[in-house]
């Protein structure tokens, strides 16, 4: 089969479809919460230092760093339950707003009323921020900008000036932009985990439709095909069958485009010798086969060794059946190391330039999904050399990893 004119050769590059890797924790918003927890450690510090900075100007210190104890504790625990996802719910969200508040208005408890007036709560506005945090991670902008009001509201209760000086101080703007900002984020953050599921159902399956359109090929397909032709050569009474056959084969083409099936078949275990598994094809083909193979295994996994036998015993079928008559043809299997190269050759009458796109448009899917289908999903490419007159050659590359 060397060629001495020129020839046309389509290349068919392909990639391994990857599947999308998912982690334990399997929520969108998961590095914001686990984000957030840096944040309120920063804050619990801010807190205690303040304290220890400010403790003698409370009436009540004792009883102060009592309140800081809590306040360290429930930071932990908050921490921990937003980090675990067992925190992750509206009612924990609810019971942090619960002890913030507590929190914020027990420094009447332990500090004068001139102190609160011109100073902030003993958690500080800083740490008074988490719920605000966490309610947005959890429901939305909406819900941030709720907390963020929420949380203005108490320090303005705390400071005895609501609602009257209540728009004048700063920190409650930022409550409010805090809610609002990461609430955007962690609705992004959710509809881009929808996005990505959606395009792995899609890619799901158009696998599985390749999967489908591949086996029924091997099989149905091309028993209802040679019926119609051998139907119609016959001719008489026979013709009506024939006919018959074309109708059913291209209504399965229809099904099989239209109807994909996402229940993909099992992987097979272990490892095979891709040679025991490509002789009995070589002697099995209608067409005269010269094999050539290495004098070693060649050792694959079990299922990926299937799937390239399928595709070579699909390559000789064609060869048989539309290279013409007399043809030959020329199997080569070779060890690369990292990958394992599969060549099927003949010298027949080739494939016409544009041919392969017609037969695709009209939904037969041979070559396209029963041979460069099938190893694509395996990660290889499959690359195609013909021209009329100068036969067909596949170069099925299929890597090891």
């Amino acid at each position: 089969m060397d060629g001495t004119v020129s020839r046309l050769r389509r290349v068919v590059p392909t990639g391994r479809d990857d599947e999308s890797h998912r982690p334990g924790d399997d929520d969108p918003r998961a590095p914001l919460w686990r984000g957030a927890q840096y944040f309120r450690a920063i804050s619990v510090i801010y807190a205690v230092g303040r304290h220890i900075d400010e403790a003698g100007r409370y009436e009540r210190i004792g009883w102060s760093w009592v309140l800081i104890g809590l306040l360290v504790a429930f930071s932990a625990l908050a921490a921990l339950a937003y980090v675990r996802g067992f925190g992750r719910n509206r009612w924990f969200v609810g019971g942090e707003f619960v002890v913030a508040a507590a929190l914020a208005l027990s420094t009447w408890l332990v500090a004068s009323p001139g102190f609160t007036q011109f100073n902030q709560a003993l958690p500080t506005t800083l740490w008074l921020t988490n719920p605000v945090v966490s309610a947005a991670i959890l429901g939305g902008p909406v819900a941030g900008l709720i907390g963020g009001v929420v949380i203005a509201a108490v320090n303005a209760i705390y400071r005895d000036v609501f609602p009257e000086s209540t728009l004048r101080d700063a920190n409650y703007p930022v409550f409010m932009s805090v809610g609002l900002g990461l609430g955007v984020a962690a609705r992004m953050a959710t509809k881009s985990r929808e996005q990505v599921r959606a395009a792995e159902r899609v890619a799901a399956e158009a696998r599985a439709r390749e999967r489908l359109a591949r086996e029924v090929h091997d099989g149905v397909l091309q028993a209802l095909a040679f019926l119609s032709r051998r139907c119609a050569e016959l001719g008489g009474a026979a013709t009506a069958l024939g006919e018959l056959a074309a109708q059913q084969e291209r209504a399965l083409r229809r099904l099989i485009a239209e109807s994909p099936d996402t229940a993909g078949p099992d992987e097979a275990g272990g490892t095979v010798d891709l040679r025991e598994l490509v002789r009995p094809l070589a002697t099995a083909a209608r067409s005269p086969v010269t094999l050539a193979e290495p004098g070693g295994p060649v050792a694959l996994p079990a299922g990926t060794a299937a799937e390239v036998a399928a595709a070579v015993r699909n390559a000789l079928d064609n060869t048989a059946r539309h290279a013409g008559p007399g043809v030959r043809a020329f199997l080569l299997i070779e060890d690369v190391g990292d990958a394992v190269l599969v060549t099927v050759r003949d010298d027949g009458t080739g494939i016409a330039p544009g041919r392969l796109d017609e037969a695709r448009a009209e939904g037969r899917l041979g070559v396209s999904e029963s041979i460069v289908g099938r190893i694509r999903a395996l990660g290889g490419r499959a690359e195609l050399t013909t021209d009329i007159g100068e036969g067909v050659e596949w170069e099925l590359w299929v890597p090891r990893n």
